[in-house]
């Protein structure tokens, strides 16, 4: 199963890329993918994986097709072949 994979904004400069594709075997959840590829791209760990909790990080906004995940099934959503992810940075101010 092939999965395109964007990130935008301060994401961008760790991949050094606009987008790239994954390879994977068999359905995944959108949980199983982000610890693809931190295995396949350790830089991305720091920004995507809390290192206490050693879990998705909550300082991202994530898209699966165009959609938020919050609306679909969140880190469990069920990737398929085509599909796109994408991380967008959350800033928080005050």
């Amino acid at each position: 199963m092939v999965v395109t994979v964007r990130f935008v904004g301060s994401f961008r400069s760790i991949t050094r890329k606009t987008k790239f594709t994954i390879k994977l075997e068999g359905s995944l959840t959108l949980r199983e993918v982000i610890w693809n590829m931190v295995k396949e791209k350790p830089a991305l760990r720091r920004v995507l994986i809390d290192p206490e909790l050693e879990k998705p990080r909550s300082n991202a906004l994530m898209l699966v097709n165009g959609r938020e995940i919050s609306v679909l099934n969140g880190l469990e959503t069920m990737l398929k072949e085509g599909d796109e992810v994408v991380f967008v940075p959350v800033l928080h101010g005050g």
